[in-house]
Formats: C-alpha cells, sequence, structure tokens
C-alpha cells in the first residue's frame, strides 16, 4: 500500500497528504531541476514515492531504471549505470533532490529522438516498405542485438504489445513501437 515518504504504516492517510503537500512545496526542487515542468516534477515526485518502499525519502540506486521506466523513459543499462544507477541492492541510496537532475538528463535524451531511432532500425528489416516486417526478424533481433533480452523477456514483450502476425509472417512494426514506448 502507498504511503509518502517519512510515513510509518501506523499513521493515517493524513500524514500521507501532509508529507505529500511538504514534498511538493519544497522550493529548492524547481531550482535543483529546473529544465522540468512543474507536472513533470510532480510525476516524478509521484512515482519516487512508489518507489520509496521503506517511507525514508530515498529510492535503492538498483531501482533508478524502474524509476525511470515508470516515467515513460526508457534508459539503457549503460544509461543507468553512467547515471549511478547500481546493479545490487543496498549499496547506493538517491534522494528525490539526487534524483531530479538524473531525470531531467534522462529526459532530455528521450527528447532527442528515441522512438525515431528505432523506427529507423526496423525500418531496415521492412523489405516491402509498406510497415511490415517478418515477426521472426523482430525476435530475432530482440533477442540478438543491442542489449540482448532473455527469451522470457521477449516473449512477453510480443505477448503484451504486438499484432497478429498476417498469413506470411508478417507484423505491422510501427503499432508494436507505439505500445512498446507507451505511445498507443
Amino acid at each position: 500500500s502507498w504511503r509518502a515518504p517519512g510515513c510509518r504504516r501506523s499513521q493515517s492517510l493524513e500524514c500521507g497528504a501532509s508529507q505529500w503537500l511538504h514534498i511538493s512545496r519544497r522550493p529548492h526542487i524547481s531550482t535543483m531541476a529546473a529544465d522540468l515542468s512543474g507536472k513533470d516534477v510532480e510525476r516524478a515526485q509521484f512515482v519516487f514515492s512508489i518507489y520509496d518502499s521503506d517511507g525514508t525519502g530515498s529510492v535503492d540506486a538498483s531501482e533508478l531504471g524502474g524509476v525511470l521506466r515508470a516515467l515513460n523513459l526508457n534508459p539503457t543499462c549503460a544509461t543507468i549505470e553512467k547515471l549511478g544507477g547500481t546493479k545490487k541492492k543496498g549499496e547506493k541510496k538517491l534522494t528525490l533532490d539526487e534524483f531530479l537532475p538524473i531525470f531531467s538528463q534522462c529526459k532530455k535524451d528521450k527528447d532527442q529522438g528515441v522512438y525515431e531511432d528505432f523506427l529507423e532500425c526496423l525500418k531496415l528489416y521492412d523489405k516491402a516498405e509498406n510497415g511490415t516486417m517478418l515477426g521472426a526478424e523482430l525476435s530475432h533481433t530482440l533477442l540478438s542485438l543491442g542489449e540482448r533480452l532473455a527469451d522470457t523477456e521477449v516473449d512477453e514483450v510480443l505477448k503484451d504489445c504486438l499484432d497478429p502476425e498476417d498469413d506470411e509472417g508478417m507484423i505491422p512494426y510501427i503499432p508494436f513501437l507505439k505500445k512498446l514506448m507507451g505511445m498507443a
């Protein structure tokens, strides 16, 4: 169940509301990540508070990728590590003040055209130039190129985001990509 950072389980929702107001009114947050809109800061605060499972006002750095992905960003493992994420739980904690500049930096990277980059890659497999590719090629690409996914991860992604193949094994890759990126 959700509770605001700093609230113990035994405290009422009143504590959550007052903590939320306290967090959202901190003046130094906007100066920490001046290029984030108020809405972005609110979204980041909300997601951060969900990942703050122990209510200490911090998130384990091993969860950085999850927090950023919950904010509809798609950082690579290398980017997460470069931004301060860790592989092992308990090595490092991040406060909201430390997280907001990371979110801002990662958001800038996303605004530079991650969707367009993925789209251009998938177009390489579109031999008929009609917005389709072989489903088997998509599966192979996810399994073998870039940051490789495990078989089970590929199966889950395809099940969740892929339209059925046609009689020739072709799939429309634009709807797949939009679903995958949370744009559909």
